[in-house]
């Protein structure tokens, strides 16, 4: 299938890519070093750091949103360190308040619900958890951020033909609800994020950047796996994404090393 509309647009300024087609700005969600946030958040992000991520994504943990540092601590930090937490998995529950107080105080510009906040694989429960969404999105504009969910491999099941995830994207507002497109998840799914990308532009600000396993559905080190890297960041302005985050929840060795393989990866693309 020809992508003609995306790739036309090929150039516009591209935030991430440079004159010489050279990725910057390399993000990653938290949730891929969460044992080393969790022992000791201050000196993992300082070796993110080092490696040369920019952008962070939070993940919900045991120890809170910010792995037991408070939102003022974790914004202070990641700015001395020349880095920005972007955005933050949570849930929609009892914390939701707190979540969007503790994301505003952390500096974030979005606030990612991280799973179906209601539970069912029918029509019916997509169209209600739109409005759910619909109402989150409401908050966050309210209090200064951008709402958006982040999909995984379920949500594109399909039930009497239609596949679940093309019912929340039709029963939500574009403009209010924005969506963070997992890329791994999607291509596991069968599907092309291209084909997403096209038909609803502007909708997917935030990427998930991952690389999956060809055998079985487990990510894995960029090149090793089914995602073709050089050709979404190729596409990535041209399809509205503002961000992206490395993401990966299996390893060939240990999470530092392999993310430090991923970022080694990006800085090696020519495009």
């Amino acid at each position: 299938m020809q992508h003609a509309g995306l790739m036309t647009l090929g150039t516009l300024l591209l935030p991430y890519i440079s004159l010489g087609k050279k990725v910057q700005n390399v993000g990653l969600q938290l949730y891929t070093v969460k044992d080393a946030m969790l022992s000791d958040a201050k000196s993992t992000l300082k070796a993110l750091s080092e490696i040369g991520f920019k952008e962070l994504e939070s993940a919900r943990s045991t120890k809170g949103n910010f792995y037991g540092l408070s939102p003022k601590e974790v914004k202070s930090i990641c700015n001395d360190l020349g880095m920005t937490m972007r955005s933050g998995h949570v849930h929609i529950d009892e914390n939701w308040e707190q979540s969007i107080e503790q994301a505003v105080e952390a500096g974030q510009e979005y606030l990612v619900c991280s799973s179906l906040p209601s539970n069912g694989q029918t029509i019916d429960n997509y169209k209600k958890v739109a409005e759910i969404f619909t109402k989150a999105a409401e908050d966050c504009n309210k209090a200064g951020l951008k709402f958006a969910y982040h999909n995984h491999d379920y949500e594109f099941e399909k039930v009497g033909g239609k596949i679940l995830y093309d019912v929340l994207l039709e029963e939500t507002d574009p403009k209010l609800v924005l969506m963070e497109l997992d890329l791994g998840w999607v291509v596991v799914t069968g599907n092309d994020p291209l084909d997403y990308l096209e038909k609803h532009p502007g909708r997917f600000p935030l990427w998930h950047l991952k690389d999956m396993k060809k055998e079985h559905p487990e990510s894995t080190e960029f090149g090793k796996g089914l995602i073709d890297i050089k050709k979404m960041m190729q596409i990535a302005h041209s399809s509205g994404m503002k961000y992206f985050f490395v993401e990966q929840e299996e390893y060939a060795n240990d999470p530092m090393s392999s993310i430090k393989h991923n970022f080694d990866y990006l800085m090696k693309l020519d495009y």
